[in-house]
């Protein structure tokens, strides 16, 4: 949400290195979880494999246990697995199990390393995100689906040194109101990296007020840019069991996102898959 504003950090080659390289084991860990979805499978098996795979390439779950205030109760899964009118944040527990015709978005985000010569270390952060059908869904839900997916696409595209927050914003409202669905608007993407959510917060949606910081993007900048969609309207509330948000008028809603560098000479996709 667009809340007051901290510190920006700016980050070093040696810690976008380590962001790129956890970015890509988290990228792989997301591409196994996609695969396991199909009726019948339920949030909590992905919820202990995340976990599995995470801690087998020498990471940890970057939203188990995480709390954005003192005040606020603790995330208790590492995955957020939000099913059909869930935008984002759904616990994996309690289990659900997914059935034909829904549509799950997984939200995934990883420290990297937290060890180093036997000692613990403070790692770096990535964050990324990602919906898929669970077995057959309608020509409208694939359409929401790819819509998103490319509105994240046209947003990294937009994301060069020199250009604006708004830049990002704009092309992803422009994209997605063009096909007839709705952005969320209350929700927004951060910074990444020291941190699990950093500043600058990175609408999905052109501001027009002059309260907002329309940062201009320069190297060093590392930010997870993640459009939410509703089929419906754009309007969210929080879920009863006080962290999943929702539709408030029960639509379908996808979400994709990816960690990126914003680099001298362009940006690179801190989260995509080895090629």
């Amino acid at each position: 949400m667009l809340e007051k504003y901290m510190p920006i950090y700016i980050k070093s080659k040696k810690e976008i290195n380590i962001m790129r390289e956890g970015g890509r084991i988290l990228a792989t860990v997301l591409e196994r979880l996609k695969k396991e979805v199909r009726p019948g499978m339920t949030t909590e098996k992905l919820e202990r494999l995340a976990c599995d795979l995470i801690t087998q390439a020498g990471g940890r779950p970057a939203f188990k246990g995480y709390q954005p205030s003192l005040s606020a109760a603790a995330f208790p899964t590492a995955l957020c697995l939000s099913v059909n009118s869930e935008v984002v944040h759904a616990p994996a527990l309690p289990s659900r199990e997914l059935k034909e015709g829904d549509i799950v978005g997984i939200d995934i985000g990883m420290e990297y390393p937290i060890m180093a010569n036997g000692q613990p270390v403070r790692g770096m952060y990535t964050d990324m995100a990602a919906t898929m059908p669970v077995g057959r869904v309608s020509r409208q839900v694939e359409k929401l689906i790819s819509v998103t997916e490319q509105a994240l696409e046209l947003a990294i595209a937009v994301a060069q040194p020199g250009k604006k927050l708004s830049d990002i914003g704009r092309a992803i409202q422009d994209y997605v109101e063009d096909n007839g669905f709705s952005v969320v608007r209350d929700l927004v993407g951060h910074g990444v990296g020291r941190k699990v959510h950093e500043d600058p917060q990175v609408p999905n949606f052109y501001i027009r007020s002059k309260n907002f910081k329309d940062l201009v993007l320069r190297s060093g900048l590392t930010i997870a840019i993640e459009p939410m969609v509703n089929i419906g309207k754009s309007d969210i509330m929080t879920g009863h069991d006080g962290f999943s948000i929702v539709t408030v008028d029960g639509s379908l809603s996808a979400h994709f996102e990816h960690t990126i560098a914003i680099l001298e000479d362009g940006n690179e996709v801190l989260t995509a898959l080895s090629t």
